[in-house]
């Protein structure tokens, strides 16, 4: 029986996410999931996102999967730590469910050096207030200072392949001009949502050089891998074919096309219902 590592997004930021840990791990089975019918979730509430985010996961344990990943920033602030301590306990002890915040928060703790941080994000996961707290949390003192920026117009601009616009330009230069007005010492920039790797080229662009950018999906495969050889119980039970399967709520040639923006390659998808 198959027993695929589950990746879930909202729509098709967690990609970025898949590339790097199929990158990582290339022998292990994958799932992936994008909710894109009812995408986007930034704009969602609490509830609605917990109540969407926790019918993906259900459906991934239907799929046999033991370990699931949420590849999505608003999803892992607004969702992830009710599932892990309401849910799991109730229907599925033996399984995991992690997001991408708490990886990201524990390398800015590295990196930084004057602890200074700024977080780039959607709208939902700056009003969360979900990175500030983990980086208070767990950065063990490190970490002084987070300021925050919704950038509402980012996902937008990379799900329309604008990338390459005057308008991406303006955007962009616009919302890094108003986080670093917000904190002048900033020395670390984290990018908040699985999109943004794509305009990485263009963000660089108005991020002073001394600034460090931490992007997310080489993170959470490293530290997947990590957790992966720290658990054996889960990480024995998932099987090593080096498939990927993908999924989505959405029409499949709708997701296929876009897909094949944030992977690089074409890919076939298959259409479910949650």
């Amino acid at each position: 029986m198959n027993c695929p590592i589950g990746v879930f997004d909202s729509g098709y930021g967690g990609l970025t996410i898949l590339k790097e840990l199929v990158k990582k791990l290339p022998e292990y089975d994958f799932l992936y999931l994008g909710d894109n019918a009812r995408t986007p979730y930034g704009t969602r509430s609490f509830n609605v996102v917990y109540e969407y985010t926790l019918q993906a996961v259900k459906y991934l344990f239907s799929q046999n999967c033991r370990l699931v990943i949420i590849a999505c920033n608003t999803a892992s602030a607004k969702a992830l730590r009710n599932i892990q301590q309401l849910d799991l306990p109730k229907i599925a002890p033996d399984r995991r469910v992690l997001g991408v915040i708490r990886p990201s928060v524990e390398k800015v703790a590295e990196i930084t050096r004057n602890g200074h941080v700024g977080v780039l994000g959607t709208s939902g996961t700056v009003i969360s207030e979900s990175y500030p707290i983990e980086l208070k949390k767990w950065s063990g003192g490190k970490v002084k200072t987070v300021v925050q920026e919704a950038c509402p117009m980012w996902v937008p601009i990379v799900e329309n392949n604008e990338i390459d616009t005057f308008g991406a330009d303006y955007f962009i230069e616009k919302n890094i001009r108003n986080i670093l007005q917000k904190d002048k010492k900033l020395d670390t920039l984290i990018l908040g949502c699985t999109h943004y790797p794509l305009l990485l080229n263009v963000i660089k662009k108005y991020v002073p050089n001394k600034i460090k950018i931490l992007e997310q999906g080489e993170i959470v495969a490293y530290k997947l891998l990590d957790y992966l050889t720290r658990h054996p119980e889960i990480g024995n039970k998932l099987t090593r074919n080096g498939k990927i399967q993908f999924q989505t709520t959405e029409a499949t040639e709708n997701f296929e096309n876009k897909a094949a923006l944030f992977l690089g390659r074409e890919i076939k998808a298959n259409n479910i219902h949650l």
